[in-house]
């Protein structure tokens, strides 16, 4: 007699779960060496296989082969995936040496008794091609630099003893993060992986396949489709050891307590159907704060282009597009940015809203602020908000094109305060803040901003740059702030990227420039970095996406003057 789907659905993940118990056996002899050789094959299969990923990725979101915004997907997929795999790579090779990955790594403070650790740049060639950007990992109070030093890397430290099985839920948005958590799974936490893909995203399974054949062949991951009842089944499995997953937190409430009443009347009462570890990346409502100051034509509409990008990238389906600017009432110079930014979301190029629910998302936002205004794209600006009105805004995730503002009636002296404080408070969500002020205004701050920072509850902390950074720096952690539960779980539960298998990190602070080159160098920035590839009209950014990734795989000094042509047209 013929299979039901339901059976044939769990007579895969049986098959496939027994083949990771026997692939776990093997994978704990794998010497470091071994491990580090199986890593560089993926990054060079991903390198190879890059433009077929790329191409399935655009069929996934509707982007027409031809447009710049492909650069979205070279960066954001094959790019991220090739640098994660290549830093992990590196790691394993400090490790195998006997030396700690941290080695030779630069060491800071920061407010709060707080050890930094810098990750970008980690090479001469981080220094060239983003110029004027860097990233620390702050690790939580008390860990310091010898103890950093010493517990790095993680379960590698002791690779024999593994971990059992691991689910990884995949996202349906960035086309890197599913197989990123993979590595993290297995080589942060020893556990050999079953990453069953959202099904937005199973076009990307033959690609997946190819660039994971190293890892698939060592039997320690399994690719799996399927829809909810198959990831229900999947992690209620006996043969499964811990959860993560990537999404909203309505499905990791749904995952973890039930869906429906049932599942709320659990979440309640703290009563967790699904008892197994779980880790989660969950998104939420990410701030950008503006600081007050006096700002030149150019700066406003180069940051107000910025944070358009900040919404707008992959047409705002990512857990860390900028959903609320914070602003004061008091900046002279706020109708003069406010409109640059209309502008600048009105002006940015149009595509396909390929996310489920989006227009129904779209729709929420209108009903909440009829006042809104409806830009090209369909895209939504919130101004002018009613006193008392905000909660909706900052405590939905609207994942779609929808940017709002809300002002604080405050002057430059207690204006930062006021939103560091706001954001903490009345925001859901803690997996990234972006903070965008002229360079005068931070250095009249001077260590009061250091201050600010430690105060914000953030997982990633951009200055002068998009938290999206802090997800493409391969060594940064990436996840929400420290001390979410699984009832009251807002961004999520634990960190992942990582790829120095740092132990202890509480978040990583990216900084960049105000301005981009040559401005930056004309008003006192030491920065060279034009116009970044990731801004949504950045024009050359696909043949910059890819070049990237091309280098990402095996740097060389010739790779260079290609790379700086296409990012200068830009």
């Amino acid at each position: 007699m013929a299979l039901t789907p339901e059976d044939e659905t769990h007579r895969l993940v049986d098959a496939a779960l027994e083949e990771l118990s026997a692939g776990e056996k093997k994978w704990a002899t794998l010497t470091l060496a071994a491990r580090r050789a199986l890593l560089e094959q993926v990054r060079d299969l991903t390198v190879a296989h890059g433009a077929e990923w790329v191409t399935a990725a655009c069929s996934i979101k509707g982007l027409d082969p031809s447009s710049s915004l492909v650069g979205e997907e070279w960066i954001s997929g094959p790019y991220a995936f090739v640098s994660g795999a290549a830093t992990l790579a590196h790691t394993l090779a400090a490790l195998e040496s006997g030396t700690s990955p941290l080695a030779k790594a630069h060491f800071g403070s920061a407010p709060g008794g707080r050890t930094t650790v810098q990750v970008l740049p980690l090479s001469i060639f981080d220094s060239l091609l983003l110029n004027g950007f860097s990233a620390d990992v702050w690790l939580k109070p008390g860990i310091d630099a010898d103890t950093a030093k010493r517990t790095a890397g993680l379960a590698q430290r002791d690779p024999a003893h593994t971990n059992g099985i691991g689910v990884v839920l995949g996202a349906g948005n960035i086309m890197s993060i599913a197989p990123l958590d993979t590595l993290y799974e297995l080589f942060a936490h020893n556990r050999v992986v079953a990453l069953k893909l959202n099904p937005i995203t199973d076009p990307l399974l033959p690609v997946l396949r190819k660039v994971l054949r190293p890892l698939i062949d060592a039997g320690v991951v399994r690719l799996l489709t399927g829809g909810a009842e198959a990831g229900t089944y999947l992690v209620n499995h006996d043969l499964v050891d811990h959860v993560h997953m990537t999404g909203s937190s309505i499905t990791h409430d749904a995952i973890v307590f039930g869906p429906g009443q049932t599942g709320a009347e659990h979440k309640a009462a703290n009563d967790p159907i699904l008892t197994k570890p779980m880790t989660s990346e969950l998104g939420g409502v990410s701030p950008t704060i503006v600081l007050p100051g006096e700002w030149s034509t150019a700066d406003i509409e180069f940051q107000a282009e910025h944070v358009a990008t900040q919404r707008l990238h992959n047409s705002g389906y990512n857990c860390i597009a900028s959903q609320v600017v914070v602003l004061s009432s008091n900046w002279k110079q706020r109708d003069q940015f406010l409109a640059a930014l209309r502008k600048a979301l009105d002006s940015a190029p149009s595509r396909r809203a390929y996310y489920p629910g989006s227009d129904t998302r779209v729709a929420g936002a209108l009903e909440n602020y009829p006042k809104a205004s409806r830009l090209s794209g369909g895209r939504v600006l919130i101004e002018d908000i009613d006193p008392g009105k905000e909660a909706s805004l900052l405590e939905t995730e609207y994942f779609a094109p929808v940017l709002g503002v809300i002002e604080l009636p405050y002057g430059e002296d207690e204006f930062a305060a006021k939103a560091v404080a706001t954001v903490n408070e009345k925001f859901i969500g803690t997996l990234g803040v972006n903070i965008i002020a002229h360079p005068k205004t931070i250095d009249r701050l001077g260590s009061k901003f250091d201050s600010l920072l430690a105060e914000l509850n953030y997982g990633t902390i951009a200055v002068n740059a998009w938290t999206g950074v802090g997800f493409l720096t391969a060594a940064a952690s990436w996840g929400a702030f420290p001390g979410h539960t699984i009832d009251d779980v807002q961004s999520g539960i634990g960190i992942v990227h990582n790829a120095l298998l740092i132990d202890g990190a509480e978040r990583t602070v990216v900084r960049g420039p105000f301005r981009p080159s040559p401005r930056s160098l004309i008003n006192g920035e030491w920065s060279i970095s034009p116009k970044p590839p990731w801004f949504v009209n950045n024009r050359t950014a696909a043949t910059t996406g890819r070049l990237l990734t091309e280098f990402a795989g095996k740097p060389s000094w010739a790779k260079l003057p290609a790379i700086f042509a296409s990012a200068l047209r830009g």
